[in-house]
């Protein structure tokens, strides 16, 4: 018998009421989805001819009929974003083993449109994992002050100098264009995560949104931080030098975003640092609604998906 589903996959939501089946075609299925709608633990089921069985391993598992296809599903869902952002940082918390592993980190790298929220999201799970280490660590030994365990690098400090906007052949619309991703240097964001983890420590750029340029060896990311968010808009493109960021990742994670409601994010965003609403409506529709496209064909490369809700 051959794949009963050839072109498409099921995502399993569960919830107290009875279940809810969304078919999702393959090219857009991805192993992993959180929601946030009800708050949910982990669960695991097996899905099968003979119908649905529950699990006490903590996961969703799916599969087909005559287990051809194999994938896991893992569902969080939660009545506020305060409960996504805890189960993301259970999620990332380290055992004691592996924080006191000199070579172990944990990169995860976040993606998004302009204003879906991944700044935002990607500090307030990095609080959450280092407030829980040290409940964890002062649990193991009350005498020992516990250092911060997670840290965020953002992809804003990897954006190109003005001066190099300058030298390009059309420097007037390689500034209007900012933020586009051929005005990253991806070669330098990559050498930075290879040096991490080669080295276990680095120093990366910072953006000065005021100064309209990249900040050296602003952040410096130690051989105590285990867990380290990247987030950015294009960490899952598959073109150029964007996908060798792809096996650099041990999650990558996706906050999928209606575009008019980020585009009003940002809308807001352009009028509070000055733009006139004009100014910053013409900006929203040449260039970041543009980026914000292109952004949300890469959710497909996500293994969780994170859906988006007003902060």
């Amino acid at each position: 018998m051959g794949d009963p589903w050839p072109r498409n996959r099921i995502m399993i939501y569960t919830t107290l009421q009875p279940l809810l089946l969304r078919r999702v075609r393959a090219r857009e299925w991805n192993p992993c989805l959180l929601s946030i709608r009800r708050p949910r633990k982990f669960l695991q089921l097996s899905f099968g001819l003979t119908g649905f069985q529950r699990r006490k391993d903590g996961h969703f598992k799916v599969l087909c009929s005559e287990n051809i296809h194999k994938g896991v599903v893992r569902v969080v869902e939660g009545s506020a974003i305060d409960e996504v952002y805890d189960a993301l940082a259970e999620r990332l918390l380290p055992t004691a083993e592996a924080a006191s592993n000199p070579n172990h980190k944990c990169l995860v790298g976040l993606a998004g449109p302009p204003g879906a929220g991944k700044s935002t999201l990607a500090h307030e799970v990095v609080r959450r994992v280092n407030k829980l280490w040290q409940e964890k660590a002062s649990s193991l030994d009350s005498q020992v002050k516990a250092s911060d365990i997670a840290t965020v690098i953002p992809m804003d400090g990897f954006h190109l100098y003005r001066s190099e906007l300058d030298a390009m052949e059309d420097p007037e619309e390689a500034h209007a264009r900012r933020g586009a991703p051929w005005t990253f240097n991806p070669l330098r964001l990559v050498t930075c995560l290879n040096n991490l983890r080669s080295q276990g420590s680095v120093y990366v750029p910072s953006f000065d949104h005021g100064v309209g340029d990249p900040v050296e060896d602003d952040i410096f990311v130690n051989l105590q931080h285990k867990v380290v968010i990247v987030e950015g808009n294009y960490l899952l493109l598959e073109d150029g030098l964007w996908k060798e960021l792809s096996y650099l990742f041990d999650e990558k994670w996706f906050i999928d975003v209606d575009i008019d409601k980020a585009m009003q994010r940002v809308l807001k965003r352009h009028i509070s640092t000055g733009k006139p609403p004009d100014v910053a409506k013409q900006r929203i529709d040449n260039n970041d609604r543009l980026n914000a496209e292109l952004v949300m064909k890469s959710k497909k490369n996500a293994d969780i998906i994170i859906k988006s809700v007003d902060f």
